[in-house]
């Protein structure tokens, strides 16, 4: 499998019989693949026209690149699985799904089981696929469902939209309906950052040998991830001009572009802690961090140089949040919601050194890290801790029994984890300043207050950026929902609960309801109101 990319330079024809063939990038646009576009190959090396048209046809040409990127997945994994049976996926039946199914989930033989709520995503796409295969060529569809309306596209959320949601689809797991969310308090996050990114032990000392040569990126890229709630893309494509620069402000607002957010919405306002920008300015030092070696490097190799289609960006505006850039009869202003992660990665500025990107992570070499290579950097990071984990809880051991004890490593963690991690810290924090704007007042009054402004879950929806309460509500925190507040607030750490301790103590003073103590006068002058605060 492979994916059309328009960024690189078309390769030379190698034989005499291509020659004539054309521009390459130019006949792959008239057939109708875009930036992404996955390229799906048989054993024997020759595509499948029937298949690859699937992501160049119907509902899927409106899809997320990452969409197409996990559905082309399962799509192989599904087709490999009829080639080892001799079955072709257009005769494949249900007791195939079935089977599939079991395979991927519970086969004791299969030592690459999946969770339900991968499957799921397996279950979705083929069901999407024979959908499109049944009306394109009539091929039977052997994913079971539960029954579908007629007149409705397909959603690419992992659920065919039209699916009736009155009863069960047969083939749907039943770990799925919930996904697996976990949380992490700050003390375990900073620990597995340390460990798996820092090179640190359980003992707190620093493992001899180590060679961060990249920790600070790596370190302010998961600080990011857990202190802004972004999803895993939104913050890895983030442009080093849209982020503010280090303040006196516990939160300082950024705008998140729209073509970088799941199912292109529109953009959006994001809160970055301080202590987050203080780790990318560090990141980004000229003199000290790792970003301007790794520059320097790309320079130096004049890698940026014989990148294709790159675009010079000569200035940007801030307050409309536009980019200057240079065009074939002069400057043109183009809007930072329209660029996605593929485009943002071609967009350099001229300096005295030479071309330097935009784009805020690069790796070792200089080129910009692209999004979904961070999951190799968490991969990394989980095996660090689990090599370190054995040392201190089984040193001495070896062979079957080591990886035995690595795999019951109690400390981990997944990018979306920092997401839900995120979630659960600003539900305490909502929570109690809900419940102390609402002190005294009857249950009548209380509910005419969400009417009108909205309970915890809306605010929250916004901090997230959901486009419905209930996304939060249903996926993010339903275990939660019925805790009390103070067992909450006792999961944030001390910094964490002396910024709330602060929030409430502005809350009760602007209620005007509550007395929040008296500062003692030094002179007559300086005598204030009662109950004001200094």
């Amino acid at each position: 499998m492979d994916f059309y990319d328009f960024t690189v330079a078309q390769p030379e024809p190698g034989t005499d019989q291509l020659s004539g063939f054309g521009d390459l990038h130019a006949r792959a646009a008239a057939n109708g693949a875009r930036h992404g576009t996955p390229v799906i190959l048989g054993p024997e090396g020759k595509p499948d026209p029937k298949v690859n048209l699937f992501f160049r046809t119907g509902a899927m040409v409106d899809a997320r690149p990452s969409t197409w990127r996990r559905y082309a997945y399962a799509l192989v994994v599904w087709l490999e699985f009829l080639r080892v049976f001799g079955r072709r996926w257009q005769d494949a039946t249900p007791r195939d799904v079935e089977a599939f199914k079991e395979w991927r989930l519970t086969d004791l033989r299969n030592d690459e089981r999946v969770l339900p709520t991968s499957f799921d995503t397996d279950r979705a796409a083929l069901n999407t696929f024979y959908v499109w295969a049944g009306h394109r060529y009539g091929v039977a569809n052997p994913v079971a469902s539960a029954g579908v309306r007629l007149g409705r596209r397909p959603s690419f959320s992992g659920e065919l939209e039209g699916y009736t949601g009155g009863s069960r689809d047969p083939l749907r797991p039943a770990g799925s309906s919930r996904r697996q969310v976990k949380w992490m308090l700050r003390t375990a996050f900073e620990q597995w950052r340390n460990i798996g990114l820092c090179g640190y032990a359980f003992d707190g000392v620093r493992r001899r040998g180590w060679r961060g040569s990249n920790e600070d990126r790596d370190a302010a890229f998961v600080d990011g991830l857990y202190g802004t709630g972004l999803r895993l893309t939104e913050w890895a494509s983030v442009l080093d001009v849209e982020l503010p620069a280090v303040g006196n402000a516990r939160f300082s607002s950024a705008w998140l572009s729209a073509a970088c957010i799941k199912r292109g919405e529109e953009g959006r306002v994001y809160r970055v802690p301080r202590s987050v920008l203080s780790a990318v300015a560090a990141y980004t030092d000229p003199l000290e961090g790792s970003r301007m070696e790794a520059v320097r490097r790309a320079q130096r190799a004049g890698r940026y140089d014989a990148l294709h289609a790159v675009r010079i960006v000569t200035g940007y505006n801030a307050r409309n949040r536009t980019l200057i850039v240079e065009g074939g009869s002069g400057p043109v202003p183009i809007s930072v919601d329209v660029l996605g992660p593929d485009e943002r990665r071609l967009l350099f500025r001229r300096t005295s050194h030479g071309l330097e990107p935009l784009w805020l992570w690069l790796a070792p070499g200089g080129l910009p890290k692209k999004p979904h290579g961070w999951e190799d950097t968490f991969q990394a990071a989980n095996e660090r801790v689990a090599e370190a984990w054995v040392r201190t809880a089984g040193p001495g051991l070896e062979g079957e029994e080591r990886e035995r004890r690595k795999a019951e490593c109690p400390l981990w963690a997944r990018p979306h984890m920092l997401r839900h991690s995120f979630c659960l810290k600003w539900f305490s924090i909502l929570s109690a300043v809900w419940q102390r704007r609402v002190d005294g007042f009857t249950e009548e009054e209380v509910r005419d207050l969400r009417e009108q402004l909205g309970d915890i879950w809306y605010q929250l929806a916004t901090l997230m950026g959901h486009k419905h309460p209930e996304t939060t509500r249903n996926i993010y925190l339903e275990p939660f929902s019925a805790l009390e507040v103070d067992y909450l607030m006792a999961l944030l750490d001390e910094e964490e609960t002396a910024g709330v301790d602060a929030l409430l103590r502005a809350v009760t003073r602007d209620g005007g309801r509550t007395l929040t103590g008296v500062v003692p006068a030094t002179g007559p002058e300086e005598i204030g109101e009662p109950g004001a605060v200094r």
